[in-house]
């Protein structure tokens, strides 16, 4: 079944993650790597563990994994981050799946550790994901952030979950925040969402009251705590921008 399996990931400057993601496929036919012009030895860590290794701007994430997926050859692929990994469990899994495979894509469960502890509520767990599917029915949608498989065709659901380095600490958390509230806005930007005051007010306690109560963060202590209050945080970002856009293309309109 090995020969069955493409593995691909996208990378950009992730030299102290990506080693244990190439090192946890090493079960896989093919391992497919596409490398935003890393300023690091991401590049060259690939290269230990595949020829497939291409350097290219970076255009997005959707678009970096669709460039991934091209390059792929095996009937099936399994798209990876740099920062997740496969247990040996999970590859058995996928292995035996695809020795009578009854969907044309699989659902991974992911483990999900902020600062090194394994976060089981408040939404993180068990955070499904579509990641293996047959190459010629899926493909990722046009999405700036929370990109995700369109699979053409039946879907199922694996049992043992990926490993999920998500957040080394709060610093982490805070950088990728700012990164993603902004592409966030950029899609609310690009659906035609329009700002109104009241996604300020409302939308970051609402956050709040979803990771915290209703997905029971509260059970994850004072992790539960801190990440729903992140949440809610990012959404008043995401919302802000969206904002700080809008007012940005008024300036502009009104200079013309």
């Amino acid at each position: 079944m090995r020969d069955k399996v493409s593995v691909t990931i996208i990378t950009q400057n992730e030299e102290g993650m990506v080693r244990g993601c190439l090192e946890s496929v090493r079960w896989a036919a093919e391992i497919v790597v596409v490398d935003a012009e890393s300023t690091d030895r991401t590049a060259a860590i690939a290269h230990e563990y595949t020829e497939k290794v291409f350097v290219k701007p970076w255009l997005g994430f959707a678009e970096q994994k669709n460039l991934a997926l091209s390059e792929a050859t095996c009937p099936w692929v399994l798209s990876l981050d740099a920062d997740e990994r496969v247990t040996p469990d999970l590859a058995a899994e996928i292995l035996d799946a695809l020795k009578a495979p009854d969907a044309d894509g699989y659902y991974v469960p992911r483990k999900n550790f902020f600062g090194g502890r394994w976060i089981r509520h408040g939404g993180w767990y068990p955070d499904y994901t579509l990641r293996l599917f047959k190459r010629t029915h899926g493909s990722f949608g046009d999405r700036e952030v929370h990109e995700g498989v369109v699979l053409n065709g039946r879907s199922a659901y694996l049992r043992h979950p990926l490993v999920h380095e998500t957040y080394k600490d709060l610093s982490d958390y805070l950088a990728r925040m700012d990164r993603y509230s902004s592409l966030a806005a950029r899609e609310l930007r690009k659906r035609g969402s329009r700002f109104r005051l009241w996604h300020l007010f409302f939308r970051p306690p609402a956050a709040f009251v979803k990771h915290y109560l209703l997905k029971q963060g509260f059970r994850d202590g004072a992790d539960g705590l801190l990440l729903a209050a992140l949440q809610a945080m990012y959404t008043f970002a995401k919302y802000a921008k969206l904002y700080e856009m809008e007012q940005a293309d008024r300036k502009l309109q009104n200079l013309k």
